[in-house]
């Protein structure tokens, strides 16, 4: 976590305030390092881009009232994740969220510090949100929307947004955190043109995994290339998939959702796939006594370095269907 305050803000004392303390303390408990809720950031903005359908995988690429409607997907996908944290509000309260019997509402900003709060959560806890996909990361923070927390202007709406102090008083549970990988993203131009320049959709996810080896690669990156229903047939090792084309010039493609294949990573030295990912991994033959090296085949096997030739097909992954 980076430092608890908006950039250029000095760090100032909390006020007390138990029930936020509460709230904090749930939340801390439920997801200490911030993996549950990143997963929400990964996936409300991929539920935005729909690349299965659209293939698209940037902000900008989003039309202007998709962009208005991340926040509504964020504070319904905060809630199903988190339903041993977050209660529905009884009926008749205007805010977002019951947690620990505290109304608490949610609130998203394209810009950090930026949130706009409305009448109704004047004097609440205010469960406060920011992610930004270019720059891989998020945040999230608990604060109170008292008078002095809050700007003394409002617009026409009677809404306004945090004053400095206010935003100095929130108390983050996570700030500056990393969300999961967006891969297509972070692909310098060049790399970029030649994964989305196949006409197949085979033949793109194909090209990303021979290009973009040693990384973790989500499942809606394969599905936004895919542009299929079973876009993780794309995959396979049946003849017409990525890893028999791959295979064949030295390539492993390990999946997260088998633990004999995160061993196959792990054993690598490699980033190990979390569930729903993938890794590309260039391997050569290896001596049995050398460090990182798998024994697949009745072989060992190493991660090829940068540049070394690689002349002999991969061995196969260990078999993870049901009764071999």
């Amino acid at each position: 976590m980076s430092d608890p305050v908006l950039p250029g803000m000095p760090l100032v004392e909390l006020e007390p305030d138990p029930a936020r303390d509460q709230v904090v303390g749930v939340f801390s408990k439920a997801d200490p390092d911030g993996t549950r809720a990143a997963a929400v950031f990964r996936a409300t903005y991929d539920q935005l881009y729909d690349g299965q359908h659209t293939g698209r995988f940037r902000w900008d690429q989003l039309f202007k009232t998709e962009k208005t409607h991340y926040g509504t997907l964020l504070e319904i996908n905060l809630r199903r994740e988190f339903d041993d944290v977050i209660d529905d509000t009884v009926e008749g309260h205007a805010l977002d969220y019951s947690i620990c019997g505290h109304d608490v509402d949610c609130k998203f900003s394209q810009s950090l510090g930026l949130w706009m709060l409305p009448p109704e959560c004047f004097g609440q806890l205010l469960l406060v949100a920011w992610a930004d996909d270019s720059k891989g990361t998020w945040c999230l923070g608990v604060v109170r929307a008292t008078e002095p927390n809050r700007r003394s202007s409002v617009n026409r709406d009677g809404k306004t947004q945090l004053s400095l102090p206010g935003r100095q008083q929130i108390a983050w549970l996570h700030y500056g955190a990393n969300l999961p990988p967006n891969v297509l993203l972070s692909l310098d131009a060049l790399t970029l043109e030649r994964v989305l320049a196949p006409r197949s959709g085979q033949a793109r996810v194909t090209e990303l995994l021979r290009l973009v080896t040693e990384r973790r690669i989500g499942r809606n990156t394969i599905a936004t290339l895919a542009q299929q229903d079973d876009y993780m047939a794309r995959l396979r090792d049946n003849g017409n998939g990525a890893r028999t084309k791959l295979r064949e010039i030295g390539y492993l493609i390990p999946g997260g959702d088998y633990e004999a294949h995160r061993a196959v990573a792990r054993k690598l030295g490699a980033e190990v796939p979390s569930p729903g990912e993938v890794i590309s991994l260039k391997v050569v033959p290896a001596e049995p006594d050398a460090p990182w090296t798998v024994e697949l085949e009745g072989r060992h096997w190493r991660l090829a370095r940068d540049g070394e030739p690689v002349t002999e097909s991969a061995p196969k992954l260990p078999d993870v269907r049901k009764g071999r």
